[in-house]
């Protein structure tokens, strides 16, 4: 019993220390790092360009060991960073060996100076610059595999991340009217003589070139802008106690649709991530008229189909027939309008068919359809269609025809019997 149980417990502990380096483990991920090219002879820098480089990601436990790990021969930099945080260690991050899709990484240098936001007081007392501060800083920029994490770190060069910035909604899309939550967190390395310093969050959004503030934190002095968009809260209590700096729109609308960056303010350096937003609200259907008039055999009938309250714009109309035994006939778009803008910022749009009941099948009627293809959802309304005096009946109508004649004749058989037996009865009397 003695030996199974020891045999037993080394088993778990194997597997206990599989599954932690597995969980652990850390990706080496392929960047573009720009430089400064060289500078002229007046001092000023002639441009920037972008080269291959590696950057080898360990957690605490984690060594990597550069002279054993080959190095493709287009990489002119490498750097290896620690990152207690663990984020570069998401399997966003982290694709399976063989992979063809690759995060998306950015190097630049950076310089650390004061923040820039006139609502957010001094972060540090005497408002300059700590001389902890006084090193080479890269700032890397990563996008994970289908849009699933976005992280931005500000790497003191070559020790470790100091602060870290993500985001795990890069894109977001609500429902009109609804709340949206829009995911960012940071993270300031314990060990950092920044950590416990103070922050600020701020929140900005921007469309087509315009932006503005939605909403700014001063962690510091427990302040809010002054300017800030109706209805965006942020989790004041988990800000301070996790670092979650997400955002909350408590009843979205389609004007709010757009880039919105998180930023996060830490003494003298800066970390950002972007998060898209978009407001997907599907289309109300209808067609008129509704019923549509009875139709005579080569009659051309006018419908409208109505598509209302939608965004965004992308809309894509149909029209089709269905028989009486489930035979579906296109008729295709129509004549489309344009788009109609309500006071929402929803759409409305159109189509009209004219149908030449001669082309129907048999010349006969049934279920017509109007198909909206949204992304939000595909959307359909119908009608019933009724076709008078065609010339070939189907099947059910001609059994019913018969079936209405011979009552018909069992009915004049009746009466002319009636009246035959009246007229005998009313002869004997005479």
């Amino acid at each position: 019993m003695t030996g199974f149980s020891t045999i037993y417990k080394l088993s778990l502990l194997a597997v206990f220390s599989l599954v932690q380096g597995c969980l652990s483990s850390c990706p080496v991920i392929e960047c573009w790092y720009t430089l400064e090219k060289s500078r002229g002879g007046g001092g000023l820098a002639s441009g920037a360009n972008q080269v291959n480089a590696l950057l080898f990601v360990k957690s605490e436990e984690q060594q990597h060991d550069r002279e054993t790990m080959n190095t493709p021969s287009d990489i002119e930099h490498t750097f290896s960073i620690t990152d207690s945080s663990g984020f570069l260690c998401h399997k966003a991050l982290n694709p399976p060996e063989g992979s063809i899709k690759k995060p998306h990484c950015e190097l630049n240098q950076i310089q650390p100076q004061p923040s820039s936001l006139l609502w957010v007081a001094p972060l540090t007392d005497s408002a300059q610059s700590p001389l902890y501060l006084q090193a080479d800083w890269r700032a890397a920029t990563i996008h994970g595999l289908d849009k699933e994490m976005s992280v931005t770190k500000a790497i003191s060069l070559f020790t470790a991340v100091i602060l870290s910035v993500t985001t795990k909604t890069v894109f977001v899309t609500a429902r009109l009217g609804v709340p949206a939550l829009l995911d960012c967190s940071f993270w300031v390395d314990p060990s950092s003589p920044l950590h416990g310093a103070g922050f600020s969050v701020e929140w900005r959004y921007q469309f087509r070139g315009n932006g503005h503030l939605v909403l700014g934190y001063d962690g510091k002095n427990d302040r809010l802008s002054d300017i800030r968009d109706k209805g965006a809260m942020l989790d004041f209590e988990g800000v301070h106690q996790n670092g979650n700096a997400s955002l909350i729109l408590s009843e979205t609308k389609v004007k709010q649709s757009g880039t919105y960056i998180c930023s996060v303010h830490v003494p003298y350096l800066l970390a950002q991530v972007a998060v898209e937003l978009e407001i997907v609200e599907p289309p109300s259907i209808s067609i008129h008229p509704s019923p549509p008039p009875i139709i005579i055999p080569g009659q051309i009938v006018t419908l409208h189909c109505e598509a209302s309250g939608f965004a965004p714009l992308s809309l894509d109309f149909s029209w089709e027939l269905t028989d009486s035994e489930g035979n579906v006939t296109p008729l295709g778009s129509g004549s489309v309008s344009g788009h109609r803008e309500g006071y929402d910022g929803t759409y409305s749009q159109s189509s009209k068919l004219q149908l030449d009941s001669a082309k129907l099948e048999q010349g006969r009627g049934g279920e017509l359809s109007c198909v909206a293809a949204h992304p939000g959802g595909t959307r359909r309304a119908s009608v019933t269609l009724n076709v008078i005096g065609f010339s070939t009946p189907s099947i059910e109508d001609s059994m019913a025809m018969v079936g209405v004649a011979l009552v018909l004749y069992g009915l004049i058989k009746f009466v002319s019997w009636t009246f035959t037996g009246s007229d005998k009865k009313l002869i004997g009397c005479l």
